[in-house]
């Protein structure tokens, strides 16, 4: 008999989930911070070549709410956050389901660094009872991290250095760029290497992964003010001091579409002002397994396979 139609999450797992986005709502309705709701599906998609969205009869689902949200911020909503399912093409594996979890929310007048202590505040608040936290987090720059856990002094290692290290832990030539090779080395060396728990920020990419951060400095001294945050070498959220010029925006937008659409009403919302701010996008499913020590199939109702 098949048992297809069974869930993946346990009863307990199911129950956490529940806990977790109710302490969620709480922390945010504290702080007087707005819930809203923004379309599923999109008339254009994302631009970032690292994400593959599903076309949906001519429309797009979103793999992530930062466009339409940041439009709302455009309008005048103030801080706001959102707790919503997201879709992404093709990424399926212990740690990745192409439908997940999304918590992503905004702050008005704030810049990355006063965003980074509000999302140390909430994963202490939903982490704590599960998972041993050392009492202080690190916080590194990108340059600080891939000195002491990969030996590169960048930014002035050569992409031929680059691209050795890289062969080495990939066990093959991928045939990447500078940050194709960047992305290799920290994701095979540095974060396996990082603290165990201890909640991790690593901080000042490389302009040219700025996305749609800020970016600070000139030349070789250009950073973008931007953060990731690990935890036992999981990456939890990706947080930015947004972008505000819009045409900045659409330049970043053109150089990464590839022949995709570009999001011609963010753009305009922009152009009317987007607000300083600071945004930030965490992965609920990978705090659920954390805190459970499980797989992503075992903290979804219903995985891909079980759908």
């Amino acid at each position: 008999m098949s048992v297809d139609w069974l869930p993946g999450a346990s009863p307990q797992a199911l129950g956490l989930r529940a806990r977790v986005n109710t302490l969620i709502r709480n922390f945010f309705a504290e702080q007087q911070v707005m819930e809203v709701e923004t379309p599923m599906l999109c008339q254009a998609p994302v631009t970032d070549p690292n994400i593959d969205p599903i076309n949906a009869q001519g429309r797009y689902l979103h793999t992530s709410p930062e466009y339409a949200m940041k439009r709302l911020l455009c309008a005048g909503s103030g801080d706001i956050y959102q707790l919503c399912k997201v879709f992404r093409h093709g990424e399926a594996g212990q740690r990745h389901n192409p439908e997940f979890t999304m918590l992503e929310w905004y702050r008005v007048g704030w810049d990355h660094q006063q965003l980074m202590s509000e999302v140390e505040r909430l994963l202490r608040l939903l982490l704590t009872e599960h998972i041993y936290l050392k009492p202080e987090a690190l916080t590194l720059s990108y340059a600080e991290a891939l000195q002491q856990f990969a030996g590169i002094n960048w930014p002035n290692i050569l992409e031929a250095q680059l691209r050795e290290q890289g062969i080495a832990l990939a066990g093959c030539d991928l045939e990447l760029n500078r940050d194709g090779w960047l992305d290799v080395i920290m994701s095979h060396q540095v974060e396996p290497a990082l603290p165990r728990d201890t909640l991790v920020f690593i901080h000042n990419y490389p302009a040219s992964q700025a996305a749609l951060a800020k970016v600070s400095g000139e030349g070789s001294d250009a950073v973008a003010q931007r953060f990731e945050v690990y935890l036992n070498g999981v990456e939890l959220a990706n947080g930015y001091h947004e972008l505000t010029d819009a045409k900045e925006q659409r330049q970043r937008f053109i150089q990464e579409a590839n022949g995709r659409d570009i999001d011609e009403r963010l753009l305009a919302a922009m152009e009317q002002g987007l607000p300083e701010c600071a945004g930030v996008a965490m992965g609920i499913d990978r705090l659920l397994m954390l805190m459970l020590g499980a797989s992503i199939d075992e903290v979804l109702s219903f995985s891909w396979s079980r759908a």
